[in-house]
């Protein structure tokens, strides 16, 4: 199991900006990684899917040009860079790790194919 710890949630006023990381646990790989959110409420939606090269990249249509997500080998962490941020993108989130390679693309977005999550981190965007 791939141990992920997410941080830096917080509030911000919308329009603001906020950068969560994920760090994975030291020694082990996530080869395809995503975000993921949860709204009270609401299930569980995608936010952003990146490959293992960070070259790939793919997103959900209600944050792509606002959300950017890259990752650091060095640091063994993958980052999600929120700009614009909007009251509707109040949510916990998580990260998720999928250490076996195969396809990490668009449908990794649905999130039923990650086998190991964070613990989340809350995200509160007034308006």
């Amino acid at each position: 199991q791939v141990q992920l710890v997410e941080s830096g949630g917080g509030s911000v006023q919308a329009g603001g900006s906020l950068r969560l990381s994920c760090k994975i646990g030291d020694g082990q790989t996530g080869y395809c990684m995503g975000w993921f959110r949860e709204a009270p409420g609401k299930g569980r939606e995608g936010v952003a899917v990146i490959a293992y090269g960070g070259r790939s990249t793919y997103y959900s249509d209600a944050v792509k040009g606002r959300f950017t997500v890259s990752r650091d080998h060095n640091k063994n962490t993958i980052y999600l860079q929120m700009n614009s941020l909007k009251p509707e993108d109040t949510a916990t989130y998580y990260c998720a790790a999928d250490r076996d390679l195969g396809y990490c693309g668009t449908r990794r977005l649905s999130g039923t194919d990650f086998p190991d999550w964070g613990q989340g981190t809350q995200v509160t965007v007034s308006s």
